[in-house]
């Protein structure tokens, strides 16, 4: 936990530096893949996926210690060629987590999220989620539970296997020559998160791209097919709290609703996107039928207002690397009520950009939250003892949060969005 914490502390700000650079380079080329509203939302949801990690909010059914305890067949030392085994089990257990959340409906809610944006960026790497209670994960570990890989060189290994895979979510960069072959390219993963029908369910590899070779999934992007993404049942909200469970809510009506109780069981395993025929022909659920001619989601927001929920981004990045790199200061159960505040935070002001009325009731209701641990502890988790005078600033910023929330809530004003919104040509 407190590990991970501080690999966050550097890695936070660098993929920030990295989201916004892309934003500056497509606004220089005149080719801007980075919409303000969309970087927002992802980098939110980013923060939602880390806060639960750091704070080991899930339960793995299977550990990838008790697989290696029962199953190796070898014991060898922590050279370099078994760092390289380690990488190759991460992405051979990579492969299958993740085309099974695109082939099973249960398995799905906790993917949603990542192709939720319809656009693709850097930023939308950042889109994992949060619904994910048991890990199954480590069952697929087991090539290098046999061969031996201890637990503590998984642990090292799995992290920089993960933000391996932030670079290729990007239209800046074309084909990569040989390199085709044998990584994932942005080129094969743009094919991935597409929704065209030609697309779909092809280039599941998260580093090599030779398991959806071998497995029949590979598919190269066609020139004179540009790619068009987000998810063919839009999710039509910035909340990425809302996303991560929005699929889960599908599934648990429709089984309520089903007549037949076979049903009711089978939809959690069946393929992605099937319902039992009763329900569906009662409560059809709108679908992109034309992936060429649908409109964007992107309520009007002023600049004013977009500028606003940034600022709210950076303030709790700030207030996230605190919690990061105190962790053991803070202790438990300290640390679940700021995951709290986080969680809140994300959840009002991407409801006010989804131009919710009440989302001034949830800016309240964080801010009643902060100052609730404010007044009984006359701190904020440590934070003034940290850095002397710093609680004056977290209040100050608790009330004009309030204020400035209630204000663009409820003022009537000519709308001219920064992303302007059309239908795909």
């Amino acid at each position: 936990m407190e590990a991970y914490g501080q690999i966050l502390l550097i890695a936070m700000p660098a993929f920030f530096v990295l989201v916004l650079f892309e934003k500056f380079w497509g606004i220089w080329k005149g080719n801007d893949t980075v919409p303000l509203n969309d970087m927002i939302a992802s980098l939110s949801s980013g923060i939602t996926n880390v806060t639960k990690d750091v704070l080991g909010l899930s339960i793995a059914v299977i550990s990838y210690g008790w697989l290696y305890e029962k199953l190796s067949l070898f014991h060898m030392e922590a050279t370099w060629l078994l760092y390289v085994i380690a990488f190759f089990a991460l992405d051979f257990a990579g492969y299958w987590t993740h085309r099974i959340a695109h082939e099973y409906n249960i398995f799905w809610n906790n993917h949603i999220i990542h192709h939720s944006s319809e656009e693709f960026n850097l930023a939308c790497a950042l889109r994992q989620g949060i619904s994910s209670i048991f890990k199954i994960f480590a069952v697929f570990l087991i090539p290098g539970a046999l061969l031996g890989v201890p637990p503590e060189v998984i642990a090292i290994v799995a992290p920089l296997h993960l933000f391996a895979q932030f670079w290729y979510h990007t239209r800046h960069i074309g084909k990569m020559g040989f390199l085709e072959k044998i990584i994932v390219t942005p080129s094969h993963h743009r094919v991935h998160h597409a929704i065209n029908p030609e697309y779909l369910d092809k280039n599941y590899g998260q580093i090599f791209i030779f398991w959806d070779k071998w497995f029949g999934t590979f598919l190269e992007e066609n020139q004179e097919i540009p790619p068009v993404y987000g998810v063919t049942r839009p999710v039509q909200t910035w909340n990425p709290i809302k996303i991560n469970f929005m699929h889960l809510w599908l599934l648990i009506k429709d089984a309520w609703r089903a007549k037949n109780w076979i049903d009711k069981l089978k939809i959690w395993f069946m393929p992605l996107g099937w319902r039992p025929a009763d329900v569906a022909k009662k409560h059809p659920l709108s679908k992109i039928d034309d992936v060429y001619h649908f409109e964007k989601y992107n309520p009007q927001l002023t600049k004013g207002m977009l500028l606003w929920s940034f600022g709210q981004l950076v303030a709790l990045l700030l207030l996230l690397s605190y919690l990061f790199g105190n962790l053991a200061a803070i202790g438990a159960p300290g640390i679940f009520y700021y995951g709290g505040f986080v969680f809140l935070t994300v959840f009002a002001y991407t409801e006010l950009m989804d131009r919710n009325p009440n989302a001034w009731a949830w800016e309240l209701l964080k801010v009643a939250y902060g100052l609730y641990f404010v007044v009984n502890s006359e701190d904020w988790f440590g934070l003034n003892s940290f850095l002397p005078g710093s609680l004056y600033i977290f209040v100050g910023y608790l009330v004009i949060s309030v204020l400035f929330s209630i204000w663009f809530s409820f003022k009537k004003e000519n709308l001219q969005s920064l992303n302007p919104s059309s239908p795909l040509k």
